[in-house]
């Protein structure tokens, strides 16, 4: 399993409206093959500032099978135009301690 984490900086004074597009689109992502979960968190120290987190099967299913894909052209459309500057995507793999 591998977890994506995305610093998102949304425009200032669309911060509802995108928590509530965002709301909307949550569907979307959760139908993909290989989605696991997500989870949008809201900083506290800067307004407009998220982290958004999913956990994919492989980064294969969301780099290929996620952004090639229809459903992604729908999430950009709902979600993209909030974003100034676009959005750092990194995906992380969990250290094995034992």
């Amino acid at each position: 399993m591998i977890l994506e984490a995305a610093m998102l900086y949304v425009k200032q004074g669309k911060e509802k409206e995108y928590e509530e597009a965002f709301r909307k689109a949550s569907e979307i992502i959760s139908s993909m093959k290989g989605y696991h979960s997500h989870e949008l968190q809201r900083c506290m120290e800067e307004e407009g500032k998220y982290l958004l987190l999913v956990k994919w099967e492989t980064v294969e299913d969301h780099i290929v099978g996620f952004r090639q894909s229809s459903e992604y052209q729908e999430w950009k459309k709902q979600l993209h135009h909030f974003y100034d500057p676009f959005p750092t995507v990194e995906h992380f793999e969990k250290v094995k301690l034992s």
